[in-house]
Formats: structure tokens, C-alpha cells, sequence
């Protein structure tokens, strides 16, 4: 049975797209108290399907698909830009599909502007106008109102007409800048977009026999399943080595491995992969808030998904990728023993103008995991790294990065750094990573 929690979840998403709520109407109509509402929504809030708009409040917006990610409803641009609802309150909900910055002709800016865009522009009551009978939204700067007539079409056409006391240049460089992080944000694959969901796993209850596994077995080839009680919380899991030898009559829940680790959804997939290494585990149960079983991801899964990762393109480059970018190859010498060069930018010293210490651990990682890629074809977690010293590096210094093997087997590799600035020692570093084989 669904705790109130999960009742008043399911009650949120199922009210319309578009529709306000408030703690108290959520508290009156499930019948709980405003404590349990407020955390419902709060958690309905996190799970993408309702916003907070600051002077409008909370309203049911439309739950975004993975591959939408980059697209904004136009209730986060009023939270982006601080801005103020002057009206069309009601299409809150609606994605916007792209910005049109209104510093042109009327007739020009006009081509421009589509249904669901926005029009960011000054105060030009004739353009509001029309662009919301174009169907576009509308973002006045400089903190300007506009006409009752125009408030009142925005009512009636249902598209939102926002103030911000930004100028243009800023409210579209703070929209451009949230797209931009929700692009960085859709290159990181979490468990719930491989995950295999319940339907199609796998599990045993509490109560079932050894004799159930056994048919388990034979109907999918598969050794290791979770256990769950009849609320579908998991209680264990069940392996091919708490079988052995047990009488099929036996209780699972004699036999199984109680508390074992699990994932949620938002877990990330590298976080995952770092689990399933480190502790040798071939199948991870995903549990929801409640413990409750949503599904299982396999090391197979993890995979698959992280090799997908690396050929995708890249939409948003992340401080990593713009430090990693700017390595070179300098030498190419006998196998895993190449030698790096990187020129030290303004971006990557602290308030000193010295190398940052982040900056030259991403470094010195980044070229251990180059050259034991070259040495061994898989992919790799790091599982510990000591760095055991590191000078003062200026600005605009170019240094050589030295990665040594030395030591590699099938399961791990331990690689020394050297990082040198003119002929200098000026880092040193230890780094020992886990090996995944690709199958």
C-alpha cells in the first residue's frame, strides 16, 4: 500500500498542467497535515513537475522529458531573471523554444518571433503586443510595465508577459548561461535512464522458497536476483553462492544478504560503476525514497552506458573539459610512458595567480588515465590519489606532465605523476585506479 506521501505525489501529478497549488489546498484535500504537504510538494518540486515562482507561487508545470532537458518553461526564465508577472500567469507552464532579443526593427523583429519564443525587448508596447498574438511570450528589461490592454491579451492568449529589471544583454546572457548548464547537466546519465524498470525484473519475496529460484534460474539464465517484502521494500539479495546446497524447501529469507547495497535513480552512472568495482558486485538493486525496489541496473548496463557516454558530442563543456582540452601530447615515447604539455590560464590559478590545487589534480588524473588507457583498452575508476607536494605555479607558465606505469595487472593500475615548470619539479603525484574490462 502507497504511504501518504507517495498518495499525495501521484494526487500532484495527476492535477493539471497549469494548475496553482498551495500548502493548504494540498493539506485540505488529501486530508494530512500542512507539514506532509509542504514535503510532498517539495519533493514534487525536485522531481521536475512543479515550479516556485516567487510574487506568482507554486504551479503544476509539465514534467520534462530526458531529451527536452535544455528547454526552459517559461516559470524558470521569471525565476532566472528575478522577474515580476504582469500577466498570462496561466501559460507559466509552457517550454519556451527559443529567445528572440528585440533590438531591431519592428517588421524585422517580427520575422523573428514565433509561437512559444520569447521577445526580450525594452519598453515597445507595440511590439508586446505583437508578439503575443504571434504566439511568443514576452520579457520586458530595464524594469518597465506595460499597457492594461496588453496585460489583458496576455490573459486571454494565456502566454506570460514577464518584467525584469535586468537590461537585454543580461537577462539573455542569464538565460543562455541556464540553458547551458542544463545541457552540462543532460551529459551526465543517471541510473534511472538504464536502469531495467520492475516490470521487467526479476525478484523473489521474502516468503518464496529455494525451490521459486530455481525456476527463476531456468526461466532467464539469471543467478542473482533481489528479495522484497509484500511491500516491495528490498530486504536482500540472492546469489548462486547462498543457493549452494540449500534444500529447495528452505525461506529465501534464511539464506539471502540482508542490507544490500542499492542506488536510487539519481544516482550517477560513474558513481554506480565506482560501487560496483570497488565491492565486486555484478547486480545493483535501485531503490526508491522509501527503499521501495524500481528496478536493477547490471554491470553490463553501466557499461554500455559509459562507453555511449564517450562518443556522445559534447554540448557543454564542463571547467574539467576545458582544463583537459588544453593538454597536449608533447612526446610520444614507449608504451605508457608519454609525456604532456599544458599552458597554465588565467582561469586556472586561485586569488593568489598560482596554479589551483583543484586545477592540478584534474591534471594530474587526467594524464594518468591517458596513459594507462594507451597501455589497457577499458574503462577506469579511480580509487584513491595522493598528491605529495606541489609549488607555486604563475600564470601563463607551461608545463611538462610526466605519467609513469608502475605498476599494471588486470584489475589495477598505479601510476606516478611528475609535473615540471622549466626543468623544475613542481608537483608530484600517486594515483591508483581500478580497471574495468569492456564486454
Amino acid at each position: 500500500m502507497a504511504t501518504k506521501h507517495e498518495q499525495i505525489l501521484r494526487y500532484i501529478d495527476g492535477l493539471p498542467v497549469g494548475e496553482k497549488i498551495s500548502v493548504r489546498q494540498i493539506a485540505k484535500a488529501m486530508n494530512v497535515s500542512e507539514g506532509t504537504a509542504y514535503r510532498a510538494i517539495k519533493e514534487a518540486e525536485n522531481k521536475g513537475y512543479v515550479s516556485t515562482i516567487e510574487r506568482v507561487g507554486t504551479i503544476r508545470i509539465e514534467r520534462k522529458k530526458k531529451e527536452n532537458i535544455e528547454k526552459l518553461t517559461f516559470a524558470e526564465v521569471v525565476n532566472i531573471v528575478d522577474g515580476q508577472v504582469l500577466g498570462g500567469r496561466t501559460g507559466l507552464h509552457k517550454t519556451l523554444k527559443q529567445f528572440v532579443i528585440g533590438a531591431m526593427k519592428l517588421e524585422a523583429m517580427m520575422r523573428y518571433t514565433d509561437a512559444d519564443s520569447l521577445l526580450i525587448v525594452g519598453n515597445r508596447i507595440q511590439a508586446h503586443e505583437l508578439a503575443l498574438k504571434a504566439g511568443a511570450a514576452v520579457l520586458i528589461t530595464g524594469g518597465f510595465d506595460t499597457e492594461e490592454h496588453v496585460k489583458k491579451l496576455a490573459d486571454e492568449l494565456e502566454m506570460p508577459i514577464i518584467s525584469s529589471s535586468y537590461d537585454t544583454f543580461t537577462t539573455a546572457t542569464m538565460i543562455n548561461r541556464a540553458i547551458y548548464d542544463q545541457l552540462i547537466k543532460k551529459e551526465i546519465i543517471l541510473v534511472e535512464d538504464i536502469l531495467t524498470p520492475l516490470t521487467e525484473t526479476y525478484y523473489l519475496k521474502t516468503t518464496d522458497k529455494v525451490s521459486t529460484w530455481h525456476e527463476l534460474n531456468e526461466q532467464t539464465t539469471h543467478s542473482r536476483y533481489p528479495v522484497v517484502d509484500q511491500n516491495l521494500k528490498i530486504q536482500g539479495m540472492v546469489t548462486s553462492k547462498d543457493i549452494l546446497g540449500q534444500e529447495r524447501d528452505t525461506s529465501i529469507d534464511k539464506i539471502m544478504t540482508k542490507h544490500p547495497m542499492t542506488v536510487t535513480g539519481k544516482t550517477s552512472v560513474a558513481s554506480a560503476a565506482h560501487t560496483m568495482v570497488w565491492e565486486g558486485i555484478e547486480v545493483l538493486p535501485v531503490s526508491d525514497d522509501s527503499s521501495r525496489l524500481e528496478g536493477i541496473i547490471s554491470r553490463q548496463d553501466v557499461l554500455k552506458a559509459l562507453q555511449m557516454n564517450q562518443r556522445q558530442p559534447q554540448v557543454g563543456e564542463t571547467l574539467d573539459d576545458i582544463i583537459t582540452n588544453q593538454m597536449e601530447l608533447l612526446t610520444e615515447k614507449a608504451k605508457g610512458d608519454d609525456v604532456f604539455t599544458l599552458e597554465v590560464t588565467p582561469q586556472m590559478t586561485n586569488h593568489l595567480g598560482t596554479i589551483s590545487y583543484g586545477v592540478f589534480t584534474t591534471i594530474v588524473s587526467d594524464a594518468a588515465n591517458r596513459v594507462l588507457r594507451s597501455y589497457k583498452k577499458g574503462d577506469l575508476v579511480v580509487e584513491n590519489m595522493t598528491i605529495y607536494f606541489i609549488k607555486p605555479v604563475q600564470m601563463e607558465s607551461r608545463l611538462e606532465i610526466y605519467p609513469k606505469i608502475l605498476e599494471v595487472g588486470r584489475k589495477f593500475g598505479k601510476v606516478d605523476v611528475e609535473v615540471f615548470n622549466g626543468g623544475i619539479l613542481v608537483g608530484k603525484a600517486m594515483m591508483m585506479c581500478q580497471l574495468i574490462d569492456r564486454q
